[in-house]
Order: structure tokens, then sequence, then C-alpha cells
């Protein structure tokens, strides 16, 4: 009889185990996570770069031109509507001043004597001892004299007005900014800087940008722009040091048009500053929350993505079957909101998606917590 040689009884034998092993391998359950889907409440918060500005914000500047002689506040004060900020030297404005009151004085008594004469002169004229061309004189006299006068009293509120701007004024309540000028600097309405800036910081405004499609999504989610202003929750402000500022504000006002540079829409939220912890010119953060009621929430690690579409396995029959679904575009980083693809009740792998592939047999035991 004839004998088998060793070495093919050997390899048959790896032949038979490694298709053993295969078979196996393609019935024996996977231990996979997996979760049932259902409804729950979901609120999301999306962060936008923001820039604060102070509700009224105004560069105080000069009206007349004259050196600085006396400069009334501090920086960083906090100042009064009509407060007096700085002085300018007011000799030569002080001195037009009474040169128009002078002026006045003389039209006035020009008038006076115009008016005596033509007085005198109708008299005259009753008794035929003058003509009309001097009473028409006497007339026109007084006409040019009250011209003058109310010429007069012009320049004399112009003298006044100029030599009221020498006490520059702050035209809001606020908080002064730095000052650059020191007494003694000429300065005028064309300078370069502001004397100082007045920040009515009361409030503040936040302004930030929103991507067109975030934009459409709010409207989607809301029904149109005006209701999403009015219904949408109150917003946070992160500050840049990461705090949170503690009082929330709201979205306020929306720009009317695109930028068409960037694609960005640009909002400005207000919020309440009674403590001024917020100043003008400061950056941070502004955290609109997006609340979703009754909608489905899967992990991110039960997702995939492939040629720019998002996958999950949703466990048909104990193996695993690759769906695409659509998910809402803002996320926590944790989470998807999915907004079709899924529906209550079935089976998703909850994790390692990305490792998996169709058709594993999973193991419906092994539900995630």
């Amino acid at each position: 009889m004839s004998k088998t040689p060793f070495f093919i009884l050997i390899a048959s034998m790896l032949v038979i185990s490694s298709c053993n092993d295969k078979k196996t391998g393609d019935t024996t359950p996977v231990d996979y996570p997996i979760e049932v889907i259902d409804t729950t409440h979901q609120t999301l918060n999306t962060n936008y770069a923001a820039t604060v500005t102070g509700c009224q914000t105004v560069e105080i500047r000069p009206q007349v031109d004259g050196m600085l002689t006396k400069i009334c506040i501090r920086e960083g004060d906090a100042v009064r509507k009509g407060q007096v900020l700085f002085e300018i030297d007011a000799a030569q404005f002080q001195s037009a001043y009474d040169i128009a009151e002078a002026n006045v004085n003389s039209a006035e008594a020009a008038v006076s004597t115009a008016q005596l004469v033509l007085d005198s002169n109708q008299e005259l004229y009753k008794e035929k001892v003058i003509s009309d061309f001097e009473l028409n004189t006497a007339k026109n006299e007084l006409s040019e004299a009250k011209a003058k006068l109310r010429l007069a009293n012009a320049e004399l509120e112009k003298a006044a007005t100029n030599l009221s701007y020498t006490k520059v004024k702050s035209p809001v309540n606020g908080v002064a900014s730095m000052i650059p000028y020191r007494v003694g600097a000429l300065v005028g309405s064309n300078i370069t800087e502001p004397l100082v800036t007045v920040s009515d910081d009361g409030d503040i405004f936040a302004y930030f940008s929103m991507a067109e499609t975030q934009m459409l999504e709010m409207v989607r989610q809301y029904g149109s722009m005006k209701d999403a202003l009015g219904n949408m929750p109150e917003v946070e402000f992160q500050m840049s040091n990461g705090e949170i500022y503690p009082v929330k504000g709201h979205i306020d006002a929306v720009s009317g048009t695109i930028n068409n540079s960037t694609g960005a829409i640009s909002f400005r939220a207000v919020f309440p500053n009674p403590d001024r912890l917020l100043r003008d010119g400061a950056t941070g953060a502004v955290i609109i929350p997006a609340v979703y009621n009754n909608c489905i929430v899967i992990p991110q690690s039960a997702t995939y993505e492939l040629q720019d579409k998002v996958f999950a396995y949703k466990v048909v029959n104990g193996k695993a079957n690759s769906t695409e679904i659509k998910i809402v575009p803002n996320n926590n980083g944790r989470e998807y909101i999915v907004s079709a693809g899924l529906e209550i009740g079935d089976t998703i792998v909850s994790e390692g998606a990305r490792l998996l592939k169709e058709g594993t047999v999973i193991n419906t035991k092994n539900k995630s917590k």
C-alpha cells in the first residue's frame, strides 16, 4: 500500500483549518456597541467671534482752533452729558465776541436814530414841509439800519458760539478713553486723533458674522428671520479670558445684505453692562443656542464619511447595513442631529463605524450605555 508523504498531509490540514476559520469568522457575531434610535431634546451652542462696542461711541474733536489750556478729566473717567472735558485759549474768541457785541449796540443806536428821523419827517410831511422823496429816504434809512442790526446780531451769535466752543463738552454719558494731547498743544477741527473718545457702555453691542448656510438653517428652524430674532433664546458672551459674561443678552439686529467677498451676514447682539465689565473694543465670542425638540441624536462615532456623504450602520437581521443619513450642520463636536435616514426603533452601531464592514454580524446584546 502507498503512503502519503508527511508534508502533503500537513499542508492539507492547514488548508482545511484555514477554511474552517474563515467560515467561523463570517458567522460569529462581533462585539460592537449598539443603540436603539429614539427621540430626545437637544440644545447646541455655536460660538461666533465678536467685537464689542459701546451702544454709543463718540470721538470728541474741537470745533475751533487754539491752544489747549486745561484738561478737565482724567483718562478712564466716567463723564456726564454736558460736562466740560477740555478748555481752549479763549482770548481771541472773547475779543471777537466783545467787538460783535459793540457792533450790535451801535446798530441798535442807528436804528433808534433812523426811527426818530422817520417820525419827524412824517409830521413834516403832513404839514407839507418836506416832499415824498425826503419821507421815503427816511424810511429806507430805517430799513437799512434794521438790516445792519440783524447782521450785527448774527455776528454776535456766531462769536458767542465760537466762544462757547472753547469749552469742549461731552455730548453723551460714558467713559473717557486715553487722551493723546497735553496742555499747550495746538488743536483744531482738522486734528488726526480726537481729543478723547467717550463710549456709552451702559449697554454694549457685540458684532459678529454668520455664514449664509447657517443663517438659512436658522430661518428654516424658526420660519423667518423676523421670527428668529423674536423667538431665539437668549445668547451668552464668552470673554477673551474664556470666562462666560454673567449677564445674558439677545440678538436685536441683522444686516440686510450679505458680504459678497466672504458670503457672511452680520448680526448684532446687545448685552446689559451694569458693572462696566465689558469695554469698547473688547473681543470674545457670542454663543448662540439652538434648541431641537423631538429629534434623533446619535454619536459621531456611529458615522463615517464617504465622498462628502455621511453614513451609519443599521443593524438589519443581525448584520451591519450601511445607510446614508442627513445631519443638521450644527453640532457639539460629539453628536449629530439626524434629519433623515433613521427612524425611531432602528438599531445602529454606536461606535467604531469607521472600522466596520458591510454585512458584519453584530452581537445585538451588546447595547451601548
